[in-house]
């Protein structure tokens, strides 16, 4: 056994000689230039299958030396590694805002904090704050006392209620009126009845129907974007992502649009509510808008560049990370080593 450790021992000491010959090779080809993707993708891939080489050694020693002795090879490798981190965090942050905000009742909102009647019938009046919060599939009302604790009661009150179809906010508004809920709860969702003198229901119910279609269509097409871009066709997947913006885009025009009838004049007590656009329309604005840049800067760079896109796309993680399956064997190959008149060397290790 201890012949056999020994003989391991060597061979790696042998193999780590050699995979330093060849880094000593490659990084003389750019050896203080900046990172050009373009024209550097094979020895990038050569420096990164070395590393990978000594990685599957197990000598991670060796390997961090390596790191700190080629700076300029290690620091592209680097580089595109952050790449792809941000163009997976962009990716996520699209799908997981086309899909929140769907549920969101941040799409219009108002407060206001007033001296107010409490119950019907009633001359006690509380010192509340009143929040609308107006979403794609209805509207959520809450009342907050202040402080909470309040004629002998506690003062805290969320009330939903939709208005998507297959609902009915009708329907709603008449078990909250037998529930008793607090007069100001119930001022505002009246406002939103299909009865109301305001008549804002039909046009908020549409805007939420249209701005919820849209929505979905963008997110089907950042699955396809998604799909696309992890393909050698990333000019498709620019395009999916243009379209993913623009569905965005059309979801919020639809709400401001059809959402843009004045509101009728809300009053409690002595203050009036005023509304105006939440978080959620103008976190779809700048994805929308962020999509359409995405979307244009891959086409332009797949026409202006295309070996710079695919390197970036597909060669930061797959061309250093593909041989780590242990089915394929590692191969280095050196071709300075032709220049120099001396036999191609080649290294073929499992990892």
């Amino acid at each position: 056994m201890g012949w056999g450790w020994q003989k391991h021992r060597c061979q790696e000491t042998l193999e780590m000689l050699v995979v330093r010959r060849d880094l000593d090779n490659l990084t003389s080809a750019f050896k203080g230039q900046e990172c050009n993707w373009e024209k550097q993708t094979g020895q990038e891939k050569e420096v990164a299958r070395a590393i990978k080489a000594l990685g599957g050694m197990g000598s991670r020693e060796a390997l961090g030396t390596l790191v700190g002795q080629y700076p300029d090879l290690t620091r592209c490798l680097s580089l595109q590694r952050w790449f792809w981190l941000v163009r997976v965090l962009l990716s996520l942050f699209i799908g997981a805002e086309i899909v929140a905000v769907h549920f969101s009742a941040e799409w219009t909102v108002g407060e206001v904090s007033s001296n107010t009647s409490y119950k019907a019938f009633s001359v006690a009046r509380v010192q509340a704050h009143l929040g609308l919060h107006v979403g794609l599939e209805g509207v959520n009302i809450t009342l907050t006392g202040n402080p909470v604790q309040q004629l002998n009661e506690t003062i805290d009150y969320n009330e939903q209620f939709i208005w998507r179809m297959g609902e009915n906010y009708a329907a709603a508004y008449a078990k909250a009126l037998e529930k008793g809920l607090p007069d100001p709860v119930l001022y505002l969702a009246e406002k939103f009845t299909p009865r109301s003198p305001c008549g804002v229901y039909r046009q908020y119910r549409l805007a939420g129907h249209y701005a919820s279609a849209t929505l979905w269509t963008a997110f089907c097409f950042w699955l396809l974007s998604n799909l696309l871009l992890s393909m050698p066709v990333p000019h498709y997947g620019g395009l999916a992502l243009l379209i993913t913006g623009a569905f965005a885009l059309f979801s919020v025009f639809a709400f401001a649009s059809i959402s843009s009838v004045p509101l009728c004049q809300l009053r409690l007590g002595s203050s009036e509510l005023t509304t105006h656009y939440g978080a959620a329309f103008w976190i779809t604005l700048a994805t929308g808008i962020l999509c359409l840049l995405l979307g244009a800067a891959v086409v332009s760079l797949h026409y202006a560049r295309p070996s710079a896109l695919r390197t970036f796309l597909e060669g930061s993680i797959k061309d250093c990370d593909s041989q780590a399956k242990g089915s394929s064997p590692l191969i280095l190959n050196n071709p300075l080593h032709k220049q120099s008149g001396t036999s191609d060397l080649t290294i073929s290790t499992n990892l």
